[in-house]
């Protein structure tokens, strides 16, 4: 699954860094946390590494 705007791709980073031991998971907040707790390594990685050119920030 690709990220459809910025902030999710960021988070997807974010949840990514925690599921291979970079970052706390305490650390981790909202939707984050959320994709921590019920996605794969592989699916967080497919998300994180989509492109952010031409991505809304947030989306509708």
């Amino acid at each position: 699954m690709k990220a459809q705007s910025k902030a999710q791709q960021k988070a997807a980073g974010a949840a990514l860094s925690a599921k291979r031991g970079d970052t706390k998971v305490k650390d981790l907040q909202g939707a984050s946390k959320q994709m921590y707790e019920s996605m794969s390594e592989k699916e967080l990685d497919e998300m994180a590494s989509t492109d952010r050119k031409g991505k809304p920030e947030h989306k509708d």
